[in-house]
């Protein structure tokens, strides 16, 4: 099955793609350009393979898209339950970690884990803190610092 795809858009509709294709989130921002490129004529394989996705990831963009419009593109939250041991964590580690740095000690992983259990009660691995701590922007230090 080939040819044009049926997608089509009202001019709000690509301006809210162009918007949605600015975004910080790069998920976000890939739907809507892939959908962008569909309404400039590319085929499924060719933004599949600009984008490295599969060809079945495009099209299901693309009927997100035709069914709920530019908000379907956007991120969600997947539900689930709440995060009890990042939550735990980050009420920790929030506080010790906004102090200044000339006024604090050097808080390591280790020392973040095992004050986490003192305080809280919770043990938490290792990679769930780092990924807690991301999340909130505490690691990393933003673009550029690597």
């Amino acid at each position: 099955m080939g040819g044009k795809s049926p997608v089509a858009a009202t001019e709000e509709q690509r301006v809210g793609l162009m918007a949605l294709a600015g975004s910080r989130d790069r998920g976000e921002a890939d739907r809507a350009r892939a959908v962008l490129l569909t309404l400039a004529g590319w085929t499924s394989p060719r933004i599949a393979e600009a984008f490295g996705v599969r060809e079945d990831t495009v099209r299901l963009w693309r009927s997100d898209f035709g069914k709920g419009g530019v908000d379907a593109l956007k991120a969600s939250i997947a539900p689930g339950p709440v995060p009890v041991k990042s939550s735990a964590a980050l009420r920790v580690v929030t506080p010790l970690l906004e102090e200044p740095v000339a006024d604090r000690p050097n808080w390591t992983i280790p020392r973040l884990r095992a004050e986490i259990e003192a305080r809280e009660g919770v043990r938490i691995s290792r990679s769930q803190l780092s990924k807690a701590l991301r999340k909130k922007s505490f690691a990393g230090g933003g673009p550029g610092t690597r």
